[in-house]
This record gives structure tokens, C-alpha cells and sequence, in this order.
């Protein structure tokens, strides 16, 4: 079980300033004074022995009571009112500007609603300089991007934001029906007209497959299925900053969230397990395949029963940038673990427009230069 949390704040030692968590130390570090302060060191077991996870069913058919209570006691939450975002954060860390849509928070800021208590937390590992740096590195590399995209270098236009995310586990059978083609080559004899107009035999191979049925019974185990539990940035963004270093989650402590900010989950719990039934699905086909053998294969139908489902809350985290071009949110998120950067960004026709222009004019008055010369010879 998920332990209460035992502190809001994080007073420094030295000067008794609020700290804040240092992903360059894995620890807390003052903003002020510079002193730092350890966090509980992770055990040296296993994964699957430092954080617990919950029997599915129990919970989506309300057998066991959830753990539900705000990020922390001292947790604010404030909505954003361009794009809908709830956007969580602790004093004396403030409202800002949204992560996700750049627009600045207005809203007044109220305690946190409570929520399923997250397990575990993935405490950032990318300092904001490295973030940054990697931010430029791609900013550099996008050609015809609008001036407006720059202004994500800056220091202050990436937040740090830990997102919500269902990991589920699960045991499956699969009853299938199917085929397995077996492919063949077969001589063929066809008429083609000569270089003198005579019309010869050929002989060519032609690929054939022959299909025989198929069906049987796999067995699958799924780990570590995650999926998004934010509608704030895209799942395909999100996806594509995979992999995630799993095996370096915390027990959630609220520590890990001083100096960052937070968003709670908007896909409910069995929402989440049905997204992830999907991606279990391809796995499973994968399995079908292999079981079905031969050389090429299809399914007809499956039918496949969970069980000894488990999920985990984890937050996991990002530094992210947003702005808007042509009324439009452009986002760029990198991933706070690993450093991977994901984005999107619009194109400015002036910049497309002017050197095609500026190429056309030149080669014109090259013409007009050439055909001047030739005419006074």
C-alpha cells in the first residue's frame, strides 16, 4: 500500500527556504543557498518488489475502497481556461503559464480534488539545462519553422510536468480460428514476341499459397502496458518518447514533485484498461501467428479471457513547451528520463516563399544579364 504523504514542505536546513527536487542529484536542492538534502535511497530489490500494484477487478467493481486523496495536502490545483488542462502544483510553486497550451492561468487556484493515489513516480533524470540544450539541438534542425517557434529556447518556456499513466499486467488465453498458407510456385508458359517479330514460349515461376485451417488455444502474459491517462498531449507524442526507465520508479513521495508540476488522470481507470486491451491485442496476434506457423497467416477469430489483472498510477515525467501560431498549440515535450525530444511545429510560407523568390529573381536577372550580353555582340 501506497504510504500517506508525511510533508507539504521541504524546508531547507540552511536557510529554510523551500527546496526543490534536483533531477542532476536525484535529491532535494535549494534554490536560494544551493544546499542539498538525500532522499530516501531506493532499495537494491526489484521492481516488482519496491512498488505494489492492485488487483483490477476489485477496484472497477468497487470491492476494494481506493486510495483517494490530493497529490498533497498542501496541493493546488487551477484549470486553464484555453484548453480545459487541470493543472496541479505545490506553493510556493505558482500557477504560471499553462504547460500545455502556453496560455497564462487566470483561474483562481483552488485545493486539489483527490484522486487514486499514485504508486509511483519516475523522478526526472534530465536537469532543465539538458532539456533545453536537446530543445535547441531540435529547434536548430527544423528549416522553414516561424520565428514564434523560437521563443521555446528561452529559459522560462519549458515547465517541468509529471503526467499520469495506467501500467497494466496481465495473464490472457486466446481461443483462435484461423489459416495457415503455405506458399508454392507454380510454371507458367505464356506467348511473348521476339526482337524479329516471331512470337516464342516463355516460361516464368508464378507464387501461389495454399490455405489450410487452422486453431488452438495461446497463452500471453502482458507487462508493463502503459497508456496515457492525459488528454493533453497527443498519445502518439507520448508513445514515441518510449521507452521509459521503469525500472527506475520510486514509491511516490510528494518530494519528487517540489519545483514541478502535475496533471491528474482524465481516462478513468477502466477507460485505461480498455486502451490497453489494445495494444495486448497486437501482442496476442503476434502469438497466433507464431502458433499458427507456415508462411504467411490469418485470423478469423479470437476470443480472449484476462485474468490476474494488476495495474499501477504512475507519473512519469516531461519537460514541456507550448505556443501558438495562427491560433493554433503547437507542443514540444521531452522526455525528463531519457532526454528523447518529440514535437511538432507549423511552417512559415514567408520563410518557404522568400528564398524560392529571391532563387527566381536571381535566375531572371542572370537571363536578362545573358540576353543583354548577346545582343551587343
Amino acid at each position: 500500500m501506497t504510504p500517506q504523504p508525511q510533508a507539504d514542505r521541504f524546508p531547507c536546513p540552511g536557510c529554510s527556504a523551500d527546496m526543490q527536487f534536483d533531477p542532476a542529484t536525484g535529491g532535494m536542492k535549494c534554490p536560494f543557498c544551493g544546499k542539498t538534502q538525500a532522499l530516501a535511497a531506493p532499495p537494491a530489490a526489484g521492481r516488482a518488489v519496491m512498488i505494489s500494484s492492485h488487483p483490477l477487478d476489485a477496484f472497477v467493481n468497487q470491492q476494494a475502497a481506493p486510495q483517494l486523496r490530493p497529490l498533497s495536502a498542501a496541493a493546488l490545483e487551477v484549470s486553464c481556461g484555453a484548453c480545459g488542462s487541470a493543472v496541479t502544483f505545490q506553493p510556493p510553486e505558482v500557477a504560471g503559464l499553462c504547460p500545455f497550451c502556453g496560455d497564462t492561468l487566470v483561474a483562481q487556484p483552488k485545493a486539489a480534488d483527490p484522486l487514486l493515489a499514485p504508486d509511483a513516480v519516475l523522478p526526472a533524470f534530465i536537469p532543465k539545462d539538458k532539456a533545453q540544450a536537446s530543445l535547441r539541438a531540435w529547434l536548430q534542425s527544423r528549416w522553414f519553422a516561424p520565428n514564434a517557434l523560437k521563443r521555446l529556447a528561452r529559459p522560462d518556456a519549458v515547465e517541468g510536468v509529471y503526467l499520469p499513466f495506467w501500467d497494466f499486467d496481465a495473464d490472457t488465453t486466446t481461443h483462435y480460428s484461423g489459416r495457415r498458407g503455405q506458399n508454392y510456385d507454380e510454371t507458367e508458359t505464356y506467348p511473348e514476341t521476339d526482337s524479329e517479330g516471331r512470337t516464342v514460349m516463355q516460361t516464368r515461376q508464378v507464387p501461389h499459397t495454399k490455405w489450410y485451417p487452422a486453431s488452438g488455444v495461446v497463452s500471453c502474459r502482458c507487462q508493463d502496458v502503459l497508456v496515457p491517462a492525459s488528454n493533453s498531449v497527443a498519445e502518439s507524442k507520448l508513445n514515441a518518447l518510449q521507452p521509459w526507465k521503469l525500472d527506475s520508479l520510486r514509491l511516490y513521495d510528494p518530494a519528487f514533485l517540489a519545483g514541478f508540476k502535475a496533471q491528474r488522470y482524465q481516462l478513468d481507470l477502466s477507460a485505461g484498461f480498455e486502451h490497453a486491451t489494445q495494444t495486448m491485442r497486437r501482442n496476442i496476434e503476434r502469438a497466433i501467428r507464431r502458433d499458427i506457423g507456415g508462411d504467411v497467416q490469418a485470423i478469423d477469430s479470437m476470443e480472449t479471457q484476462y485474468f490476474n489483472t494488476q495495474f499501477r498510477h504512475l507519473l512519469l515525467p516531461v519537460w514541456i513547451g507550448a505556443y501558438r501560431f495562427q491560433n493554433k498549440v503547437y507542443q514540444v515535450v521531452v522526455n525528463a528520463s531519457t532526454g528523447e525530444v518529440k514535437g511538432e511545429r507549423p511552417y512559415s510560407l514567408v520563410k518557404i516563399v522568400v528564398p524560392i523568390a529571391a532563387v527566381v529573381l536571381l535566375f531572371v536577372i542572370y537571363t536578362l544579364v545573358g540576353l543583354l550580353l548577346l545582343s551587343q555582340k
